[in-house]
């Protein structure tokens, strides 16, 4: 169906006693942006608030999540990017890919359809915007996403340090460490109740906001779960470029922090900033195996390339061993006394 001013002037037209269609009454929709219009149309045209909200919601989000996955599944079967990959040695196979994927359906559908198709009767109950046009505008919605984005990555921080508790990190967490070299379709691999715990930061910031201030609309939370989603799998990407976000702001995790808590199992367990690891000390390892790093590439500067692949081919393997220790002593296998301090 193709959506325009003059499609939604017949569809109001021909559902004027319907009620979605009394809902937009007392509003001129050809006097919108194209957007809105849109919008519109698309309650107008579903008739039923409640499903209209619900299937754009799963819709965005099955699009965002894997369309945003697709390019890092092409730069994985392309050996040139390799020279950015931050673990060149571990690419992703198409098996594993493909096992990742029905991992993340059942999750999706089992979790995350049923949360999302009750979210409109109860963000409107707290009093979000949902079918209203015309949208907020950018200087309403800009620092509404930015309080979205701290809270998150508060919530996020402690939650997953709780998941790493041995109980919990050995029937829940333990499944999105899999992989000690994530990729971007790897950002929703967990448990069921994972995905409940820690999706529970993205949605309460904006229920908890609404509640407390009656001014939010769902367009905003729209474009907060797509950064969001962006930022979770780029930051499972396992690539670190030049012009990634964490060289623009330094106090943007990106790939190159997230994909440390992978291989080394603790440190770095924030999501969008670096702050909450820097003000606690769970950054001291990473910080640790960066300035190594760093004193590595300048030591064997003069090296031939394989000779410096090798090096940070055995650093890394270091690190990961280290990460394979405290997992063991996260699920009571190996006492914590066996532990063994990265250099």
């Amino acid at each position: 169906m193709t959506f325009n001013a003059t499609t939604v002037a017949a569809a109001a037209a021909h559902a004027a006693q319907t009620t979605t269609q009394q809902l937009y009454a007392n509003i001129d929709l050809t006097k919108l942006s194209w957007l809105e219009q849109m919008w519109a149309a698309w309650y107008i045209w579903i008739d039923n608030p409640i499903i209209a909200t619900g299937l754009m919601s799963f819709l965005l989000h099955e699009f965002v999540y894997f369309g945003r996955s697709i390019p890092w599944i092409i730069i994985d079967a392309i050996p040139y990017f390799r020279q950015w990959k931050l673990q060149p040695n571990k690419v992703p196979t198409a098996q594993e890919q493909w096992e990742c994927t029905k991992m993340v359906l059942f999750s999706h559908f089992t979790i995350e359809l049923p949360a999302i198709w009750l979210f409109h009767p109860m963000a409107e109950n707290f009093g979000m915007s949902t079918w209203q046009v015309p949208f907020p505008s950018w200087t309403t919605m800009v620092p509404q996403i930015a309080i979205f984005f701290v809270f998150e990555d508060m919530f996020h921080y402690f939650a997953h340090q709780a998941l790493h508790y041995g109980p919990l990190y050995k029937h829940i967490h333990k499944i999105h460490h899999k992989y000690s070299a994530p990729f971007g379709l790897a950002a929703e691999y967990a448990h069921p109740a994972e995905v409940f715990i820690l999706g529970t930061g993205t949605i309460a910031g904006p229920v908890l906001y609404c509640w407390y201030t009656r001014n939010l609309h769902i367009f905003t939370v729209y474009i907060w779960i797509t950064l969001r989603l962006f930022q979770a799998i780029d930051a499972h990407s396992g690539y670190d470029f030049p012009w990634s976000l964490q060289h623009i702001l330094p106090f943007w995790s990106g790939a190159e922090h997230h994909d440390f808590h992978h291989m080394a199992f603790t440190n770095n367990f924030s999501t969008s900033f670096r702050w909450c690891d820097r003000i606690f000390g769970t950054d001291n390892k990473y910080r640790e195996y960066r300035a190594r790093i760093s004193a590595q590439k300048a030591a064997m500067k003069n090296k031939s390339k394989s000779e410096r692949d090798e090096a940070e081919r055995k650093l890394i393997a270091e690190i990961e061993a280290e990460g394979q220790r405290a997992e063991a002593i996260a699920e009571g296998i190996m006492p914590a006394s066996k532990t063994v301090k990265v250099q």
